[in-house]
């Protein structure tokens, strides 16, 4: 289950040309911005492809980094946890548009994450460095956890997730059913499995420095508090049949009760 199956079907109001031709300019931009964005994201974590990763730029006191980079972490996850309630949707609807909502929230991430690049404190000290076929395992591991998450989009409803669909659906004057409540693939052994996809991602360093420990240890402590959160509200749109689900598959780790 994600954000984008917790919907109800709405109504798309009818446009006017220039405003269809708005939305859907809007709908695809935002989704341009975070595509570029997601893969300098992974290449920042991996320390690879980008002009600037994790461990680069000016280094500073230890105490400064953690402060800095705590906040931009912080950041994203108030966003992320208040900006995904139906409460704050129900009012954000007054200012936004329904079908520009997740595209305000893509965009709104966008910046965040941005930000976070371009500000972001190295700490660039060793914590750990594998050599041989151990290194080969971690960072094919990497891989792994981002092919997860990119695979985990794709089985809730990937454009939809990142506002495209309904921007789309809006510049056609076409109302969007909401997504059903479903179980596919990797959905059948994790409740999660995008969250558990980024946990391996973020984990897996054959080049482990302080910076990179930092993000993953405060990274992980969020996505445990989010889990609790969504699934809380998963059970009050969802009722019993997300009750059985959850008795059914583990939260996050495939074969655990948790």
């Amino acid at each position: 289950m994600s954000r984008s199956q917790t919907e109800s079907a709405l109504e798309v109001p009818v446009l006017s040309a220039a405003g269809r031709a708005a939305m859907l300019s809007y709908g695809v931009l935002v989704y341009l911005i975070f595509l570029g964005t997601f893969l300098y994201v992974i290449g920042f974590i991996g320390g690879f492809a980008v002009p600037k990763t994790i461990d680069d730029g000016l280094v500073g006191p230890v105490g400064q980094a953690v402060l800095v980079n705590l906040g931009f972490l912080s950041l994203f996850a108030v966003q992320h946890t208040i900006m995904a309630r139906p409460a704050f949707k129900r009012w954000w609807a007054k200012y936004v548009p329904p079908a520009a909502e997740r595209s305000t929230f893509v965009m709104v991430t966008n910046a965040i994450l941005i930000a976070m690049v371009w500000q972001w404190r190295p700490m660039p000290d060793t914590v750990w460095q594998a050599e041989g076929a151990l290194a080969i395992a971690l960072d094919a591991s990497f891989a792994f956890g981002w092919a997860i998450v990119l695979a985990s989009t794709f089985l809730i409803d990937h454009f939809e997730l990142f506002g495209l669909k309904q921007t789309c659906s809006a510049a056609l004057n076409r109302p969007r059913e909401a997504t059903p409540f479903q179980e596919r693939f990797l959905y059948r052994y994790t409740r999660h499995p995008l969250m558990l996809g980024f946990m391996i991602a973020f984990w897996s360093a054959s080049s482990m420095s302080e910076g990179r420990l930092f993000f993953a240890a405060v990274t992980t402590a969020y996505i445990v508090v989010a889990l609790y959160i969504e699934e809380h509200t998963l059970v009050e749109l969802h009722g019993e049949a997300y009750e059985e689900y959850q008795r059914r598959v583990p939260k996050l780790i495939p074969g655990l009760r948790w």
